[in-house]
């Protein structure tokens, strides 16, 4: 068994060979609390939630950790535009964050560090980076010298003589334009902490690089994050850590963004979408489904109509197990292994997409079996079906979404009394022969957007798509 990933630093895709046999370990960019979570930030925790649950399937134990960026430029910006602390700020939205995460089934990471928890961490990291003669003080500001790393750019594949970066707000004593702060000077009102060089605040690369050291060590298997991340901020994470002399991490892997109107879905740009007014509109599992199917270097176009087709195909398979468990008679297990053909594609850099493919072929080869009443076959299917919708984090049948499904449980009990009764005054018209009346009640609940079907046991009926 070998698994594969396309590591951004090699360009390619390569065997993922763990620095520890049966562990991996994993640090991901986390968010930046300024703002409340759109589906963007979520389709990156959700890509790695599915990467760890395969980890976690193939055998290994995997150390995960995301972090959360609580002070930064725009988080004390938000803090003088609502006149409100900035660490009030940082934890509500830290919690929308969190809830958004859960309600899409992502399991927590094991550590979930906070930059300003870290600032120790960060003090040691830049006095051995000017010791090595990597940074320096200047005005109260410590920046580091990219001249001094001849690696820097290598993962954005940049020339440093083209790159042209310009200087930020109070960044006062660059030897060089292009040096990026790591620690910025306070400035009158604004949080600071005290350190050798004086008070002030961290830079948002230095952050991670230190957190990434205390919680993975030296060196680690995987960092991941957006592909906007990779430059400036995952070259100035590299400089750090190996200026400080950690081999730091050997895969880099990158997810792509979720799109409207061709543009990155941003805050900053206003065409962002809340999950927490997506879960209002729409049930979390089948947001999971819209967002972490996609291959995770695939963009995604965001638009209301894919969202119905991803409602649409995932309603297949949530009838075909509804069928089966109502013809088993009760709860099936999944299988000890997912089918071979799943298994191999999401042993080639997670590819999701052809894993689906297996998922519905297996929901067809189901429903083909309770067509034909083989009870055996179509158990036998839905085992295989929980397998791998286990990996995936969409098993409706998971503990986790029975939440989801008791808030509907009492509604759906006042609908299934009155479409029984409709369905009772279809079967009379169906049993005195009165075609027409049969078939007109039948369209009228297609029309309500519910979908009857007759089978040997009588009729049924499921919600169909919007």
């Amino acid at each position: 068994m070998t698994i594969r990933l396309h590591d951004t630093s090699a360009r390619q895709i390569r065997d993922f060979i763990p620095l520890t046999p049966g562990c991996v370990s994993i640090y991901l960019c986390g968010a930046t609390v300024q703002a409340a979570p759109h589906i963007g930030h979520v389709r990156s925790y959700l890509n790695f939630d599915i990467m760890r649950r395969w980890f976690v399937y193939r055998g290994y134990e995997v150390t995960f950790v995301r972090n959360v960026t609580d002070i930064d430029d725009k988080i004390i910006w938000k803090s003088a535009e609502q006149n409100r602390p900035w660490w009030s700020i940082g934890y509500e939205n830290e919690r929308a964050f969190n809830d958004g995460y859960n309600a899409l089934g992502c399991l927590p990471p094991t550590y979930e560090p906070r930059a300003t928890g870290h600032i120790t961490e960060m003090v040691e990291m830049m006095r051995g980076l000017i010791e090595r003669g990597h940074a320096y003080e200047a005005d109260g500001n410590v920046y580091f010298d990219v001249r001094s790393f001849p690696g820097y750019l290598q993962l954005s594949n940049q020339n440093l003589d083209e790159l042209r970066q310009p200087s930020g707000e109070g960044e006062t004593g660059k030897r060089d334009q292009r040096d990026f702060a790591m620690w910025k000077a306070a400035k009158p009102g604004e949080p600071s902490w005290e350190t050798p060089w004086g008070r002030g605040r961290p830079g948002w690369h230095l952050e991670c690089s230190a957190m990434a050291h205390k919680y993975l060590g030296e060196a680690f298997d995987i960092h991941g994050g957006g592909i906007d991340l990779i430059f400036p901020h995952h070259e100035n994470e590299i400089a750090q850590a190996k200026g400080f002399g950690d081999e730091f991490a050997r895969y880099w892997v990158h997810n792509a963004w979720v799109t409207m109107s061709g543009e990155k879905m941003s805050k900053s740009l206003g065409n962002s979408v809340l999950v927490s007014e997506m879960v209002k509109q729409w049930r979390p599992i089948v947001l999971r489904y819209y967002l972490g199917t996609p291959h995770y270097r695939s963009m995604i176009e965001y638009s209301e109509e894919a969202l119905r087709e991803a409602e649409s195909a995932f309603a297949r398979i949530e009838g075909f197990i509804q069928r089966v468990v109502e013809k088993a008679g009760g709860v099936v297990e999944p299988a000890p292994e997912v089918p071979l053909a799943f298994a191999e594609a999401m042993d080639d850099d997670l590819g999701v997409p052809q894993a689906l493919a297996i998922v519905h072929t297996t929901v067809r080869q189901g429903n083909s079996a309770l067509a034909a009443d083989d009870k055996e076959a179509a158990v036998a299917r839905l085992a295989e079906l929980r397998a791998m919708l286990g990996v995936l984090g969409l098993d409706p049948l998971d503990p986790h979404w029975a939440g989801e499904a008791d808030r509907g449980e009492d509604l759906h009990g006042v609908v299934d009394t009155l479409v029984r009764l409709v369905l009772q005054q279809r079967e009379a018209a169906r049993g005195r022969k009165d075609w027409a009346t049969a078939d007109a009640i039948r369209d009228q609940l297609q029309q309500s957007g519910l979908v009857v079907e007759d089978g040997p046991d009588g009729p049924r009926w499921t919600l169909g798509p919007r």
